[in-house]
């Protein structure tokens, strides 16, 4: 249990990092865009709560969260519909071969 909240810790640190990437000279309430995020239902409270929390400060930002699960996430991501996979678990290889099948470089 230990790991899995250090690992949406990490994850909805991770989020708000990659949402809030401003490039040399922006602020954050400044940014415009969309982040398209999906994936596990395990993972969603704290998604939705640091999505709610950034879009306070990025105003110009449109996050959506959904929870299709860590399975119908990785699909969303790997066909390019989302930005952010949550996912309560690795990755698969199968996964990972539908990604590059599409060209999908992840992190």
């Amino acid at each position: 249990m230990k790991n899995r909240i250090r690992a949406a810790a990490t994850l909805a640190l991770s989020i708000a990092a990659l949402a809030a990437a401003p490039r040399a000279g922006d602020d954050l309430a400044n940014l415009k865009g969309e982040i398209r995020i999906d994936g596990s239902s395990t993972v969603y409270p704290i998604t939705e709560a640091v999505t709610e929390d950034f879009s306070k400060t990025a105003k110009g930002v449109r996050a959506t969260v959904g929870v299709s699960g860590t399975g119908g996430g990785f699909k969303r991501f790997c066909k390019g519909e989302t930005d952010i996979s949550d996912a309560s678990r690795p990755i698969t290889k199968a996964e990972v071969e539908a990604c590059k099948s599409t060209g999908l470089e992840f992190i």
